[in-house]
């Protein structure tokens, strides 16, 4: 059986082992649908954060649905997906082959689609916007960070799932998805945005000298997500940045959903030389911690640009980078996604992405829907793309100011 890291608006563990199963005596009996459905109850009953399972008998569970006959693999699908929404928990749920595939992409660097990161908040169960991808179509038509997506193609975003939803925004390049669109900040303002899909590549990293401060040369960093290539891209901005000759940094993570989990790690370690980056919690209790050893590519001043939309593995470098002095963080108080799930595959090529896990940062902090406070907090309209670091950008003009000043900024060691 072989397990792979992700996330979708999701954050990933590269650190659990899963043990072969041991099947039961009558494991012969079973119907191949069957022993689908088995796998699915055991990776969950073997892997879980949350050992109550929702406060209910799991292994009960197991029975009831073990009577059913099970006709076609859809049915199939249909009852893990029922067996799974007892837990109440949105980030744990099945991969169909072909999200499965998607997803697979997705995490490669490059797909094709709208450019919008979603989540279903768990406090009301409505699909929201974490954060567009900059330059995406989504970010062109003017939808923002908590927005609400009411309908995908005319169809109730109520009745789908995390999955299905973001399937429903791919497609191929040119063609184009209706959605209805619930402003977070003009919530009676529901109107219909047609967008048109392209190819969007999701860790870009755009890196810039600032040339007009002649005190201090700024390099700017921007990474929109943290997928396999992130620390590579990041680490390649860093070393030709420096050979532009900039003194201090600016780490644009603001509309960064997050992305896989070791991705946030690497790059951490680009700008911390020791210490820890994060602590992951089972459920268990037991700690285990990822921690920087002395490979910082500079000591530059840095400060680190933060907003609503700065989710889950960009939550982990941010954490990071603060608890440990290494930078201030300025912005708006991020997201608040603190929990790990592992990709589990199916042998039938499905998947199951199982939350298995919550992060703290360095200093123990938990911040599952409490989110980060950034150290200078900088309110800040919606701007566009092309508005990011100009007088419009007031974020960015904080941590100009920060960096040009008499403020002292802690340095990697």
């Amino acid at each position: 059986m072989r397990k792979s890291t992700f996330w979708v608006s999701l954050l990933v563990s590269c650190t659990l082992l899963f043990n072969s199963f041991v099947w039961t005596p009558s494991a012969s009996a079973f119907t191949e649908n069957q022993k689908v459905l088995l796998q699915s109850w055991r990776l969950v009953n073997q892997s879980y954060l949350d050992d109550t399972f929702n406060h209910q008998n799991w292994w009960l569970m197991r029975q009831k649905l073990l009577n059913r006959p099970l006709s076609d693999r859809e049915e199939t699908y249909d009852t893990i997906e029922e067996m799974l929404a007892t837990l109440d928990e949105p980030f744990t749920r099945l991969l169909r082959p072909e999200q499965y595939h998607n997803l697979q992409v997705s995490t490669s660097g490059e797909l094709s689609g709208v450019g919008l990161q979603i989540n279903i908040n768990p406090d009301t169960g409505n699909l929201e916007v974490v954060a567009p991808l900059a330059g995406s179509p989504a970010e062109a038509a003017g939808i923002q960070s908590r927005d609400r997506i009411l309908e995908i193609d005319g169809i109730d975003t109520a009745t789908l799932t995390l999955d299905e939803a973001a399937n429903k925004m791919r497609g191929p390049s040119g063609t184009q998805v209706s959605l209805i669109i619930q402003p977070h900040q003009d919530q009676d303002n529901i109107h219909e945005v047609k967008i048109t899909r392209e190819r969007i590549s999701l860790s870009p990293v755009v890196a810039t000298v600032d040339q007009h401060i002649s005190t201090t040369p700024i390099g700017y960093i921007r990474l929109n997500q943290f997928s396999a290539n992130a620390a590579q891209d990041i680490k390649k901005a860093i070393t030709d940045l420096e050979d532009q000759g900039a003194q201090a940094y600016i780490l644009d993570l603001r509309n960064n959903p997050g992305g896989l989990l070791q991705a946030g790690i690497e790059v951490a370690r680009l700008w911390i030389d020791e210490g820890t980056i994060v602590y992951t919690v089972n459920r268990q209790g037991v700690q285990d911690s990822f921690t920087a050893f002395g490979s910082a590519l500079t000591q530059d001043p840095l400060v680190v640009l933060v907003n609503q939309g700065t989710a889950s593995a960009s939550e982990i470098l941010a954490g990071a980078l603060q608890d440990n002095g290494r930078a201030l963080l300025i912005g708006e108080k991020t997201f608040g996604k603190g929990l790990i799930q592992s990709l589990f595959e199916l042998g039938d090529g499905a998947g199951l992405a199982i939350t298995v896990a919550k992060y703290e940062t360095p200093n123990h902090k938990d911040i599952h829907k409490l989110g980060i406070m950034p150290d200078e907090v900088v309110p800040q309209d919606p701007i566009s793309y092309q508005q990011i670091g100009t007088d419009a950008d007031l974020q960015y003009q904080a941590a100009i100011k920060v960096l040009t000043g008499n403020t002292i900024l802690a340095h990697a060691s």
